[in-house]
C-alpha cells in the first residue's frame, strides 16, 4: 500500500490523534460526541487527571475489526463453502521496509481468513511487464483484491500502474474511478482509500457526531488529505483543507472541532493551535533523531503530542493510532469486495432497456433507428463475462471465448427452450420474432437471466424473398443492420474455407494428371536445406494408409505412389463451390475452360454458403478440436478405386481450421430491450439441419445456469431460447435427432409458433404469395377455415410430445385476428396435449406482449425439470436404426430404417420410395461405415410430405428419395426428398428493391 509523498518515506502507515479536555471527559461528553458508542469495546483510554486527552486505541480497535471480519468470513462460508477471499500483493524490488509491511499484511490476512499471494518482482521490472501481471490478476476470478506495494521504482509510472488495476479489485481505493466517486454527491466508489476510511472508522468508534461541525484537514494529498476531506463532507461536516501555501493555518486549525493532520512534517501542529476539546487525528509518522534510543531515532507524528494532549479531548498515539487501522480497513475492503464479487458472480442481473411501443407500429427499420442499445461490453459485464473472454467488434457486437464453458464447468445448465413452428406459409409465421419476444419477456419483464441463441442470417434471403432474420417490430436483435449484413464475417469465413477446399480438389486432379509420382513427391515433400520432412497435416493420411514411417526418405516407391496420388475420380466429386447470394444461374456450371487447364473441364455447381457442409460442421462442433476433426473427415469424392477421400487426404485440414478459428466463437449482441443474444452459425433447415450452434447453446446455458454452490431451482436458473428452422417436422426433428444427439443436451420445453393465417391456409385458404396482398379470407373472421387447418397444429404437437418434451403453443397474433379465432386455437392446442397455449403479441408490444407465454414456458420447464429423471427424452431412432417402427434392424438396413422412422412416425407417410441413385448411394455409405450416422432430411418446408402443395396434415403418402448425400464431417446423411435446391433463386421482385443507404448518415434503409 502506498501513500502521499508528503508523508515521511521512512514508513508507509497512517496514524490518527484525538483530543478531549480533562474537564469535559470527566464531567460531560464533548458537545460534538454522539450519545452512544458503536461497540462494547472501549476504544480509548484517559491519559490521567493532569492531561485532558483520552488516547484512542487504534491498535485495539483494529484488532476488534479483524476479529469481526474473521467471524464474517466463517459465517459466510457456512452457506457458501466455495467462498475464498483472496488478496494479491505485488512488490517490485526488495526494499526492507516494503518487505516488512507486506509481511504484516500477510499475517493480518491469515488472521482474518484471507488467502494471501505475494508476487515479488525484481527492481528492473519494466512498466509493461508490471502492467501485464496486473492485467492477468484483473482477469483471474479467484483474485478478489490487488494491492500494489508503493513506492515503485522511479522508472515505473505509479499513477498508470494504479489505474491499471480494475476498480472492482482496487482494495487500496487509489484508482481514479474510486477516488473520483468520493467527490460526487451520490458517488458510490467500489472502495474507499484505507487510511481515510480508517480515520472515519475511528471517529465512529469513539462516537463523534460530525453533523454540522467544523473539520480542518491539514494536507491535501490524493492518498489522505483530499479523500478524507470528501468523507468528512459526506458526513455533513463543514470542511476546510489547509496546505503548505495556506497563510493563516494556525487560526484555521484553532477553529476546528475535528483536526486531521497529514502534512508529513514532524510535530508541525502545536498544542496552541488546537481548540480546547477538539478531536485530533494525526496521520503522520516521522523519524527524528534521538540519541537516547538504541536505533538513534524515535517516531513522532505531524502533531506535537506533548502539548496537544493537554488541550484536545481525544488523540491518537504515534505509532499505534491510524497505522493498525489502515491494515484493518484494507482487510475490510477486501472482504466487502470479495463478498460483493461472489454474490455478483452467482447472479446474472440484466438491466433492461425500456421501450415505448407506438401505434400504428412503425417499420422494423424505423424502430431499430430509434433504439438506443447498450454498449456490448456492458451486456457482457451483466453476464459475468470476463473482459479477456470478450473481443469487441465495434460498440455493439463482440466475439466470445470458448473458454467460458471450461471456466463455468461446475455450474449447472440453465433451462433449455427450443422454439419451432407449424408448417409455415411462404411469409413465415414469426418464429424469430417470437423467439426474441419470449427472450425479452423472460429477461426484461420476468427478470429471469435469459439468452436467445439464433442463427446468423444468410444474405440470400436478406436480399431475396424473406428479408432479414432479426425478428420484427418491437422484438428485434440489435443493431438490426449489422445483424442482417456481414456481422463478424462468419459466413464469409465459411465461404472462404469451402472454396479453398474446392480449389484444392481441382488443383490436385490437375497436378496428378500432369506429373509423375517422383515429381509429385518432390513438390509435396520438398528438400529444404538438405532435409525432407512430412508436414503435420500429412500424418493423418499416412496413418489411414497404414504407413508407419516418420521420414519421407523411408518410403518405398510403392508407398510414395500411394501417398502422393489421391487418384480422384472427377465424376465422383460432391464438393461444390459456394456464395452467399441467391443465384439460380450457378446451379449448374462448367469449370476449367481456360486453355491453361489443358482441357480438364467438368460440370459442377454452386451452393448457397449456408448449405456448405462447413457451416453444418460449425454448428455441430463442440469445441475447436472437434471442429478440426470434423473438417478433416469431410468426404469430397472417391478415388477411381472407390475409396472415400476426405479433407485430411489433401493435407488441408489445418488451413481450413485457421480460416474458421474466429468463426467458431459466437457473437454477442442484444435485443431491443437489452437482453443478450448469441448469434452463431446459419445452416438452412430444409437443406441442412437448421439450428444455431451447439457451442453457442453450451456457453449460454452455463452463463445463465445456477452456479456450483447454488441449488438448481427455478429461482436460480436462467433460460436459453434457441430456435429451430421452419416447421417442427424439419427444424425441431433435426434439433432432437441430430443436434441433441451430438451435444448431449436435452430441452426442457418446446414452443410451437402458430398463426391464424397459416392455419387458414392449411384449412383450404387461397395461396399465400410473397409480394401480393393477402386475400380477404386471411383478414376477416372465419372460424371454420381455422378449424379445418387445426390438424396441422395438432400433428406438430403430437410429434413434439413424442420426444418426451412438454409443448407450449405460442399463437403469434395479427391485428386482423379475432377473439373467436384465437380462443378456438388455444382450446384446440390444450386439447391436443399441449402443456399450455398462450397468445403472443410481441411484434406490437415487445416483451410485454409475450409475458403470458413466458410464464407458461417457466411452468413447463419446471414441470419437465422435476419430471426428467423418471421420463427421459426419447429420440426417433437409435444409432443402429432401431425405433418404435422397427425394433430390430440389420446393420445393412440401418440408414433406411432411420429414414423410415422419420417418414412414418413424424410425417405419417405410408412408405418411402428410393430412386436407383439413392439405393446405390445408401449401399455405398453403409459399406463405407457410415451406417451409424443420424439422418438430415432435405425436403420442402411447406408440407409434411415432399410435395409443397400437400397442405395440412396428410397421411398415407409415399415419400420419394431421389438422392442421398453424405456429410461425414458434419456427421449426418441427408436424403433429398423431391426437388430441393441447394442454391435458391431470386424472385421477380427481390427485397433489394427496397434497400438503400442514406448518404448523409451512412445508415442502411429498407432492411427488415
Amino acid at each position: 500500500m502506498g501513500f502521499s509523498k508528503a508523508i515521511s518515506t521512512s514508513a508507509i502507515r497512517c496514524f490518527i490523534s484525538f483530543k478531549h479536555s480533562s474537564r469535559q471527559f470527566h464531567t460531560a461528553r464533548p458537545f460534538f460526541l454522539s450519545s452512544t458508542m458503536t461497540s462494547n469495546f472501549t476504544p480509548f483510554t484517559p491519559l490521567g487527571p493532569d492531561q485532558s486527552a483520552s488516547l484512542i486505541d487504534g491498535k485495539g480497535i483494529a484488532s476488534e475489526i479483524r476479529k469481526e471480519l474473521n467471524a464474517r468470513v466463517v459465517e459466510f462460508k457456512k452457506t457458501n463453502p466455495h467462498f475464498h477471499p483472496s488478496l494479491a500483493v505485488i512488490q517490485v524490488g526488495g526494499k526492507k521496509d516494503s518487505t516488512l509491511y507486506v509481511k504484516q499484511k500477510q499475517l493480518a490476512c491469515e488472521e482474518v481468513g484471507v488467502q494471501f499471494t505475494k508476487y515479488p518482482l525484481p527492481e528492473e521490472t519494466t512498466g509493461d511487464e508490471l502492467a501485464a501481471l496486473i492485467e492477468k490478476l484483473n482477469e483471474d476470478e479467484k483474485v478478489n483484491g490487488i494491492l500494489l506495494q508503493l513506492p515503485l521504482p522511479k522508472h515505473i509510472k505509479e499513477d498508470a500502474m494504479i489505474n491499471a488495476i480494475s476498480p472492482e479489485k482496487d482494495v487500496d481505493g487509489f484508482h481514479e474511478e474510486n477516488l473520483g466517486s468520493l467527490f460526487k454527491k451520490n458517488g458510490k466508489p467500489k472502495f474507499v482509500s484505507c487510511t481515510p476510511k480508517g480515520v472515519m472508522k475511528l471517529l465512529t468508534k469513539i462516537g463523534v457526531d460530525l453533523n454540522g461541525k467544523r473539520a480542518v484537514v491539514i494536507g491535501r494529498s490524493d492518498i489522505v488529505g483530499t479523500p478524507v476531506s470528501a468523507l468528512l463532507t459526506k458526513a455533513n461536516a463543514t470542511v476546510t483543507v489547509c496546505h503548505s501555501r495556506t497563510s493563516n493555518i494556525e487560526q484555521l486549525a484553532r477553529d476546528a472541532d475535528v483536526l486531521v493532520v497529514a502534512i508529513g512534517l514532524p510535530e508541525f501542529v502545536k498544542g496552541s493551535w488546537i481548540k480546547p476539546g477538539a478531536v485530533v487525528i494525526d496521520v503522520g509518522i516521522n523519524a527524528v533523531e534521538d540519541s537516547t534510543k538504541k536505533s538513534g531515532h524515535r517516531w513522532v507524528g505531524d502533531v506535537d503530542f506533548s502539548t496537544a494532549k493537554m488541550v484536545s479531548s481525544f488523540i491518537t498515539p504515534v505509532p499505534g493510532g491510524v497505522g493498525p487501522m489502515t491494515v484493518a480497513m484494507l482487510l475490510e475492503n477486501l472482504i466487502d469486495g470479495a463478498t460483493r464479487q461472489f454474490e455478483r458472480a452467482n447472479k446474472v442481473i440484466i438491466n433492461p432497456i425500456a421501450i415505448h411501443p407506438l401505434t400504428p407500429i412503425p417499420s422494423d427499420a424505423e424502430i431499430a433507428a430509434l433504439s438506443k442499445p447498450k454498449k456490448i461490453k456492458d451486456v457482457g459485464s451483466e453476464l459475468q463475462i470476463n473482459t479477456n473472454e470478450l473481443e469487441l467488434y465495434g460498440n455493439y457486437k463482440a466475439k466470445l471465448s470458448l473458454s467460458i464453458v471450461d471456466r463455468l464447468k461446475n455450474s449447472c445448465n440453465g433451462r433449455y427452450v427450443v422454439v419451432a413452428g407449424i408448417t409455415p406459409t411462404p411469409l413465415g409465421e414469426g418464429k424469430s420474432t417470437t423467439s426474441i419476444g419470449l427472450a425479452q419477456a423472460l429477461g426484461a419483464h420476468l427478470r429471469k437471466p435469459t439468452i436467445a441463441c439464433v442463427r446468423q442470417p444468410s444474405q440470400g434471403p436478406t436480399f431475396g424473398i424473406k428479408g432479414g432474420a432479426a425478428g420484427g417490430g418491437y422484438a428485434q436483435v440489435m443493431p438490426m443492420e449489422e445483424f442482417n449484413l456481414h456481422l463478424t464475417g462468419d459466413i464469409h469465413a465459411v465461404s472462404a474455407a469451402n472454396n479453398l477446399l474446392a480449389a484444392a480438389i481441382d488443383a490436385r486432379i490437375f497436378h496428378e494428371s500432369t506429373q509423375s509420382d517422383a515429381a509429385l513427391f518432390r513438390r509435396i515433400c520438398p528438400n529444404i536445406k538438405g532435409v525432407r520432412k512430412f508436414s503435420d497435416s500429412m500424418l493423418s493420411r499416412l496413418e489411414r494408409l497404414g504407413i508407419k514411417k516418420s521420414s519421407p526418405e523411408e518410403l518405398s516407391p510403392e508407398e510414395i505412389s500411394k501417398f502422393v496420388r489421391l487418384d480422384i475420380n472427377p465424376a465422383s466429386v460432391t464438393w461444390n463451390r459456394v456464395i452467399d447470394v441467391n443465384d439460380r444461374f450457378l446451379r449448374k456450371i462448367t469449370i476449367g475452360q481456360s486453355s491453361t487447364e489443358r482441357g480438364m473441364s467438368r460440370e459442377t455447381q454452386f451452393d448457397i454458403s449456408v448449405a456448405s457442409e462447413i457451416m453444418a460442421v460449425l454448428a455441430l462442433a463442440t469445441d475447436l478440436q472437434d471442429m478440426k476433426s470434423r473438417l478433416g473427415k469431410m468426404v469430397f469424392a472417391n478415388s477411381n478405386s472407390g475409396a472415400p477421400l476426405c479433407a485430411d487426404d489433401l493435407g488441408i485440414t489445418g488451413a481450413l481450421t485457421v480460416l474458421m478459428k474466429d468463426a467458431i466463437r459466437p457473437t454477442l449482441m442484444q435485443t431491443l430491450e437489452g437482453t443478450p443474444v448469441l448469434v452463431h452459425a446459419g445452416p438452412f433447415a430444409n437443406i441442412a439441419h437448421g439450428n444455431s450452434s451447439i457451442i453457442a447453446d453450451k456457453i449460454a446455458l452455463k452463463l445463465v445456469g445456477a452456479k456450483s454452490e447454488q441449488l438448481n431451482t427455478s429461482e436460480n436458473a436462467g433460460y436459453v431460447i434457441t430456435e429451430a428452422g421452419f416447421g417442427a417436422d424439419i427444424g425441431f426433428e433435426k434439433f432432437m435427432n441430430i443436434k441433441c444427439r451430438y451435444s448431449g443436451l436435452r430441452p426442457n420445453c418446446v414452443v410451437i409458433v402458430a398463426t391464424i393465417r397459416a392455419l387458414k391456409m392449411h384449412g383450404g385458404g387461397p395461396p399465400v404469395v410473397p409480394g401480393v396482398n393477402l386475400p380477404s379470407d386471411y383478414t376477416t373472421e372465419d372460424t371454420e377455415l381455422v378449424r379445418r387447418g387445426l390438424p396441422n397444429l395438432v400433428r406438430h404437437i403430437e410429434n413434439s410430445r413424442s420426444f418426451g418434451i412438454p409443448v407450449v403453443v405460442a399463437l403469434n397474433t395479427f391485428g386482423t385476428d379475432t377473439d373467436a379465432e384465437v380462443n378456438l386455437v388455444i382450446e384446440a392446442a390444450t386439447n391436443a396435449g399441449a402443456f399450455a397455449a398462450a397468445k403472443s403479441d410481441c411484434f406490437a408490444k415487445g416483451g410485454e406482449g409475450a409475458i403470458d407465454l413466458a410464464n407458461a414456458v417457466v411452468k413447463a420447464c419446471e414441470a419437465n425439470f422435476n419430471d426428467s429423471k423418471t421420463n427421459p427424452v426419447k429420440l426417433t431412432y437409435e444409432d443402429d436404426g432401431t425405433s418404435v417402427i422397427n425394433a430390430t434392424v440389420k446393420p445393412e438396413n440401418a440408414i433406411k430404417s432411420k429414414i423410415e422412422a422419420i417418414a412414418k412416425s413424424l410425417y405419417r407417410a405410408n412408405s418411402v420410395k428410393y430412386s436407383d441413385v439413392a439405393e446405390e448411394k445408401l449401399a455405398k455409405y453403409t459399406e463405407m461405415g457410415y451406417g451409424n450416422l443420424p439422418i438430415c432430411m432435405s425436403k420442402t418446408q411447406y408440407s409434411f410430405s415432399a410435395d409443397p402443395q400437400l397442405k395440412n396434415a396428410p397421411v398415407d403418402f409415399d415419400l420419394p428419395i431421389r438422392d442421398v448425400r453424405l456429410s461425414a464431417g458434419a456427421g449426418f446423411i441427408y436424403p433429398l426428398c423431391g426437388d430441393i435446391q441447394t442454391m435458391p433463386g431470386l424472385p421477380t421482385r427481390p427485397c433489394f428493391y427496397d434497400i438503400d443507404i442514406d448518404p448523409e448518415t451512412g445508415k442502411a434503409v429498407g432492411l427488415f
